[in-house]
């Protein structure tokens, strides 16, 4: 009999009572998902739910509870800074440094950021901003919704609000990378937010570990979803491992990474470079998953072409001059493409473009290959040269290269840079993340764009939200 009442099957032909409640909870999670999509752009001009007791209801029961937070994935699958199009960072961002250079369209807004010429008036930076600032708000909605719940379990309640913490975390890092000084918005309080000002970076930085330290201790270590696409506790660490780099807490990075690359009943390296992005990789810590069960990356769509010229982006020949001889990274993560005069070269690690019947390939987010950079990196910083060299010789291995010939200091920290540079490549815009955080931003892209200037760094806070609010000023500098 207990098999029996498990049975959704059974109990929707069975028991109308519950029919009911399924259909009910059916219509809060359609209104809850309407009034999510339908929020005005910007953080601090969200719209109140038309019923609060309709929003409260949705986290009454898991199944919508779960959907909400499930749709918070989706839109950052989808769009901000980290979906996987022309719109996200990782293309943005490769045509901001020196990973892509463009071919698209000359309306296309990807000018702007190739030949670093954006404005405070620039309607992308705007969406970047917007996107984000929504993804927060969706991510406090699930916060303040479970917290105030008194149905659901309190594991169910756990989850949930460590995954709403895990992404908040992760918005605003993204946001103070490529802003700066930025608001953290904590609240969907309407008035309170319309009013907030911009956080020093070093501060934000600090609740952005606090966000993910409770994090952490909220998220079970297993994955709720087999394919790794809610995150689980090493999530947290991984992230949080970033976040300690960013902020040249060198220890804390060290331990972070740590946490997960020693867990290895969970995560291991992948020898077959080709199989480091297919959606069962054991080196992944968390990925999105398609939009549709037989569809796969936006990375794919965005990056692969079949004929020249580039209809988008190319690498440039820069950076296909920076693998080291024998490198299978070059071989195997990215594809030539000649109209038998001139060759150009895409990034191929993801493969499967469109629909295959089945999902091959999920957008990895955080995995080993970082982590192992991450600690190699802090090894280093911290006075560990050997550790840290033989961290950045696993990472080495994999793409058949020998040991680093490496021994000082400051020729470890080149090595690792350059390394970074052919292992994350069009990866959520590491490669400029790394030139601010080494000071290499200005002698490496001076010499390689037209035009760039120093306050390049970071991008303009967009014009309409410092008349929205005089708290968000000053501009940064530059705009």
């Amino acid at each position: 009999m207990k098999t029996k009442y498990r049975n959704p099957m059974y109990l929707w032909t069975t028991k109308n009572a519950l029919y009911r409640l399924l259909f009910s909870a059916f219509w809060l999670l359609l209104l809850t998902l309407l009034f999510l999509l339908n929020s005005c752009d910007d953080f601090v001009r969200v719209d109140l739910p038309g019923s609060q007791l309709t929003a409260a209801a949705v986290y009454e029961d898991p199944i919508t509870a779960d959907a909400a937070m499930t749709d918070v994935y989706a839109k950052l699958r989808d769009g901000g800074l980290l979906n996987g199009g022309a719109t996200g960072l990782s293309f943005l961002m490769g045509t901001y440094a020196d990973e892509l250079d463009f071919y698209g369209n000359s309306q296309n807004g990807a000018v702007a950021f190739y030949q670093n010429s954006l404005l405070a008036s620039n309607s992308d930076v705007k969406n970047l901003w917007d996107a984000s600032y929504n993804q927060i708000y969706g991510a406090n909605a699930v916060i303040e919704g479970v917290t105030n719940s008194t149905s659901l379990s309190a594991a169910t309640r756990a989850q949930l609000k460590g995954e709403a913490l895990f992404v908040r975390a992760l918005v605003h890092f993204y946001l103070s990378t490529t802003f700066g000084a930025v608001p953290y918005i904590t609240s969907t309080d309407y008035e309170y937010n319309r009013h907030v000002s911009r956080m020093p970076v070093a501060s934000l930085h600090a609740a952005v570990q606090d966000d993910l330290e409770a994090s952490i201790l909220l998220l079970p270590e297993d994955y709720v979803s087999s394919d790794r696409t809610r995150p689980n506790r090493y999530a947290a660490h991984a992230l949080l491992a970033r976040v300690a780099l960013y902020a040249g807490l060198w220890n804390e990075a060290s331990d972070e990474a740590s946490a997960v690359l020693n867990h290895t009943a969970l995560y291991s390296t992948v020898t077959d470079l080709d199989a480091v992005f297919l959606k069962e990789s054991p080196s992944t810590v968390w990925q999105f998953s398609s939009s549709a069960i037989g569809g796969n990356t936006l990375e794919a769509g965005t990056f692969n072409f079949v004929v020249g010229p580039p209809p988008l982006a190319a690498l440039t020949s820069d950076f296909m001059t920076s693998f080291e001889a024998n490198d299978l990274r070059k071989t195997h993560w990215t594809n030539s493409v000649s109209d038998g005069t001139t060759t150009w070269y895409h990034p191929y690690k993801y493969k499967a473009n469109g629909d295959s019947g089945s999902a091959v390939e999920f957008t990895v987010v955080l995995r080993m290959g970082e982590l192992y950079l991450i600690r190699a990196e802090a090894r280093v910083r911290a006075g560990d040269l050997i550790g840290g060299k033989e961290d950045l010789n696993i990472v080495r291995h994999l793409a058949g290269l020998n040991d680093t010939t490496a021994m000082s200091a400051s020729a470890l920290l080149d090595s690792i840079l350059a390394e970074r540079r052919v292992e994350l490549f069009c990866e959520f815009g590491h490669r400029f993340f790394d030139l601010k955080r080494f000071n290499q931003v200005q002698p490496v892209l001076s010499a390689v764009k037209s035009g760039w200037n120093a306050t390049d760094v970071l991008f303009p806070i967009p014009d309409s939200e410092l008349n929205l609010n005089p708290n968000l000023a000053p501009q940064n500098a530059g705009y």
